[in-house]
């Protein structure tokens, strides 16, 4: 029997791989990871398309109830845990990895795209993002998104947000959130480590069919309506000159 780590992409039910649905339709049990990332389109499309019943995997179900759930169902049968991306681009999918190689399981791992890699489309150079960090939804005395932003900025580096959501609350963070706390924690820090001046890119919908990407000032970003979830942002470090010209096509977008 064998635990299927299989990651879907970032859009809908069509992104996953051929081996990947391959994977789903040997399976007893599919669970879909319902906490890091959303999709966009609802279970019931997944379920359709892979002719399989999904369950929707809490983060309380992954962290604190696997054995009893995904880990006991994949002992018995070949079972799927899908994740909205990549498998492996959060520490909780490893430490299930890790769980499972320890209850002696067989582990396969189907990689897809993620945003890590999809980031690439704004026209940075994906190998100069230095440390990756999230900004949750209570941040009033959080520093470590900052000061994250502020050492990859003093090597040159840019710095990608992956921003805190609940998909059970149906709550969302959005650029303009990200943007609002940055500019808080340089205020309550006074380095003026970021600005209403400080170049940003502001993405949502990655490998959709109607992402957004604009770039600007923190101010105008502050006043764009960049719409439906997932968001994430970008604080560019030192750019290359091809870097330059492609952010050119990013500020053309209407700041609405």
């Amino acid at each position: 029997m064998t635990l299927y780590f299989i990651g879907l992409g970032l859009s809908d039910e069509k992104d996953i791989s051929v081996k990947g649905l391959e994977a789903v339709e040997r399976c007893g049990a599919v669970y879909l990871e319902h906490y890091t990332s959303v999709l966009n389109c609802a279970k019931q499309d997944l379920e359709k398309f892979y002719g399989k019943r999904v369950i929707l995997a809490t983060r309380a179900l992954v962290e604190q109830d696997a054995e009893a759930t995904i880990l006991k169902d994949a002992a018995e049968k070949d079972t799927a845990f899908l994740v909205i991306g990549d498998p492996f681009c959060a520490t909780t999918h490893v430490d299930l990895y890790l769980r499972a190689r320890k209850a002696g399981i067989a582990c396969r791992i189907i990689h897809n795209a993620s945003v890590i890699s999809a980031v690439g489309v704004t026209g940075l150079q994906v190998y100069k993002f230095g440390k990756t960090t999230s900004i949750p939804f209570s941040n009033e005395q959080v520093d470590s998104p900052y000061e994250a932003m502020k050492e990859n900025r003093k090597m040159g580096m840019h710095t990608l947000f992956l921003l805190d959501l609940d998909p059970i609350e149906g709550r969302y963070m959005t650029v303009g959130d990200a943007i609002r706390y940055l500019l808080r924690a340089a205020l309550r820090k006074g380095d003026g480590g970021f600005k209403d001046s400080t170049l940003c890119v502001g993405c949502a919908r990655l490998g959709a069919k109607d992402p957004i990407i604009k770039a600007g000032s923190a101010s105008q970003l502050l006043k764009a309506d960049f719409g439906k979830p997932v968001h994430c942002l970008i604080v560019p470090g030192q750019l290359h000159f091809v870097e330059e010209e492609a952010l050119t096509l990013w500020k053309k977008e209407n700041i609405q």
